[in-house]
Formats: C-alpha cells, sequence, structure tokens
C-alpha cells in the first residue's frame, strides 16, 4: 500500500461558488488577490513565483482556514506555483500573516498549546514515529550519504555530503571530543554524528531516539563502532557523561518541558562537561506552530525563541557559545528537495501522488521561511560554569 501521511478533510465547509453564492466569491476572491498583491504576488501572473489558481473554491478556502487551507489546497491541487521557495520567502518578507483575517479555530489551536502540554512522555512516541518512522526509504534518497536530517553548514561546501560533513566535523570541534569520551546523543536520528565522532574522534557514543525505524536501521549503519542506539525518551536517560549533543531535537520537547529538559542533561553531564544544543529557532515567541506543519509534517512540535531558551537553562548552565547559521537551511531544504525530485521515478511505488505534494509543499516553504530569516539555526555551546572548559572554535 502506498504512504499517504496526508488527511482528507473530513468536513470542507462546503466551500461552493454556484450561482447562489456569486456575489460572495467574488468579494473573497478580491480580498485574496489584494492580500497577496502586498507581498508583490499576482494571482495568475507571469512571474515563477505567481500563484496559479486552479480551482475558484481556493479564495474562500485561504479566507476561512489560513495557512492551513492555502497548504491544505495545494495539496488538493487547487492552485500550483513555480517556486514556491521564492514564493514564501515573499510572503514571509511582507508579513501577510499580518494583514489576513483572524481565523477562530487557530486562536483556540494557540490556546490549547498554552495550557496543555502535547508533548508528554505518553504522547512524544506517536508524535515521533508520524514523522520518523514514514519510511527509510524515502529519507535515503532525500538525505546525505550520512542520512543527516539537520541543517548543513555550507561555509567552504559545494555540495549536501560536504556541508554535512563539515556541520557534524563543526560540532565536534565545538564539542573539544578527546579519545575514549563517553558522549550522549539525544535525537540521534539514524546515527549520523555517532558514526562520525567515532570514526574521527574514537569516542564513544551513545544515541537515543523515539524513532523505531532510525533505531533499526541506524543499529545497522553503526555495528561495527562503540555505538549504542535505543529508543528512549530523553526524560530516561541517568548515566553520566563528558560531552552532551543535541540536534535538531529541542523543536520536539515543548516550551512547557524546557526546563525538565535543562535539568536532565544538567544531571547527565560531568562537571567539565560541554553541552551543544542545535536547534531550529523563532524570531518571536509564538505558543503554537503552522497548523498545516503540526497537522501533515510535525505534530505537537514547537520552534522556540531565545526568549523561551533562556530561562529555562539560566539555573543549570553558562552559555558560552551562540552560532547562528541559518541561511544555510535554505540551502540544505534545496538540496532535500532536489534529491527527492531526482528519485521520484523509484519511491512512486511506495507514496502516493498526494504524498510527494505534501512533501514538496514542506521543503520549499521551509526554505522560503528561512530565507526571508522568519527562522533561524542556533548552535549553542553550555558548561556548567568552570572556567577554561570551552575554548571557541571561531
Amino acid at each position: 500500500m502506498k504512504k499517504d501521511i496526508g488527511f482528507q478533510d473530513e468536513v470542507l465547509d462546503k466551500i461552493d461558488v454556484d450561482s447562489g453564492q456569486q456575489q460572495s466569491a467574488s468579494s473573497y476572491k478580491r480580498r485574496v488577490i489584494e492580500l497577496f498583491e502586498h507581498a508583490g504576488i499576482t494571482v495568475n501572473g507571469k512571474q515563477d513565483y505567481d500563484i496559479q489558481v486552479k480551482d475558484e473554491r481556493f479564495y474562500q478556502r485561504v479566507l476561512a482556514q489560513g495557512s492551513l487551507g492555502l497548504g491544505e489546497s495545494f495539496v488538493d491541487e487547487w492552485w500550483d506555483c513555480n517556486k514556491l521557495d521564492v514564493l514564501f520567502a515573499k510572503i514571509s518578507q511582507a508579513k501577510l500573516n499580518h494583514y489576513a483575517p483572524h481565523n477562530v479555530k487557530l486562536w483556540l489551536a494557540s490556546l490549547e498549546a498554552k495550557l496543555f502540554n502535547f508533548q508528554l512522555p505518553e504522547t512524544a512516541l506517536d508524535n515521533a514515529s508520524f514523522h520518523y518512522n514514514i519510511g527509510n526509504d524515502l529519507f535515503m534518497a532525500m538525505l546525505d550519504k550520512r542520512l543527516t536530517y539537520t541543517c548543513g553548514y555550507w561555509k567552504n561546501a559545494l555540495t549536501l555530503d560536504e556541508a554535512q560533513e563539515a556541520k557534524l566535523e563543526l560540532t565536534c570541534q565545538k564539542l573539544h571530543l578527546e579519545k575514549g569520551m563517553r558522549v550522549l546523543d539525544i535525537g540521534c536520528g539514524w546515527g549520523s554524528f555517532a558514526r562520525y565522532a567515532a570514526e574521527k574522534y574514537a569516542v564513544n557514543v551513545t544515541g537515543i531516539t523515539l524513532s523505531s525505524e532510525q533505531v533499526k536501521l541506524g543499529q545497522q549503519l553503526c555495528s561495527d563502532l562503540p555505538i549504542t542506539l535505543e529508543l528512549k525518551d530523553y526524560r530516561d536517560i541517568r548515566d553520566k557523561y563528558d560531552r552532551i549533543v543535541s540536534l535538531g531535537m529541542l523543536e520536539h520537547v515543548g516550551s512547557k518541558n524546557y526546563n525538565t529538559y535543562f535539568q536532565v542533561v544538567a544531571d547527565c553531564l560531568e562537571k567539565d562537561g560541554l553541552f551543544l544544543l542545535h536547534t531550529i529557532g523563532n524570531n518571536i515567541s509564538s505558543p503554537g506552530t503552522d497548523p498545516w506543519l503540526d497537522k501533515y509534517i510535525f505534530p505537537n512540535s514547537h520552534i522556540p525563541a531565545l526568549t523561551e531558551i533562556l530561562p529555562a537553562f539560566e539555573n543549570y548552565f553558562v552559555l558560552e557559545d551562540l552560532h547562528n547559521f541559518g541561511g544555510d537551511y535554505d540551502t540544505t531544504l534545496l538540496a532535500w528537495h532536489k534529491n527527492v525530485s531526482k528519485h521520484y521515478d523509484g519511491l512512486r511505488k511506495n507514496y502516493t501522488k498526494r504524498f510527494f505534494r505534501i512533501w514538496k509543499y514542506y521543503l520549499l516553504s521551509c526554505a522560503g521561511l528561512f530565507r526571508a530569516r522568519q527562522l533561524q539555526l542556533w548552535q549553542m555551546v553550555f558548561t556548567k560554569g568552570r572556567p577554561g572548559v570551552y575554548l571557541s572554535v571561531r
């Protein structure tokens, strides 16, 4: 059976444009066209980044459902665009969300995010499985040769493989790894960092993830190295480590759990240890996440702002280094999309056409947001405050 992570709308509020609703439909259309004009986007225009509308119901759906309706109507082929990444960069730069109408459902979702903890241990496994268990064949086709599913470092790189190796090397240098050290990798994926660190620096690595598919393949890839990969929640870690690293994991922790997260890391880190945190960051503090990404890609995820991270670690760590290379995520996402497109014929036997539209929208819309610098990529190095433990490598 082909895989399709999309949800068909259970109820699509009878969005009709028949004769009895022509006047309203015309009003919806005019409002949406004016909205996109704020970003320099022409509906049915001639530029590659212009939206080409194929179904007139698109206009009411966008006004009624905001970014969720925009994404779902793309997946349903109600509209198209040759350059989705450019489109979303322009939408972000123009801050169209300031012009868009308020939506009661989205307001309620934001309120729920403030009130409830959606990243508890009993839900965290389902959240991770939804995305990371989609299929190892997809990720093997999309990612670099090491299967690194985080932002590459493109400063001196020309290819995705080079960019990911440069990121892993930079990470190892910041951690000041030494032979024989015990290293913990929280959110280890398929073990790309673990393998690199064990091969290049002769350290012993324990990696944890909540994806059974990642553990299954990762254990095979790491079987000849001093690496242990486990299906485990970060809240269940008990051992002590010389170094701790977490690449692309904090986005799944949830703001209500940041204090617990940093406390766990502090409890497991030796007094002279180093902790490197690598996370996507938001320019502004927001309780929720984009509703389309939440529904189709990363359920119950949360992209933190610095104002949310800082209070959570202040009782445990000293921040020694903060490095932002968020612009490199744009290039990384484009490389991932190029790889998926290149391997489309080999993948389509296992995935539906609808899935590929979801995946295209995910990769290219996010590329546009990073290009517009709405989103960042931070690497932070922490110590427990002991002098001389960390020396900057930059």
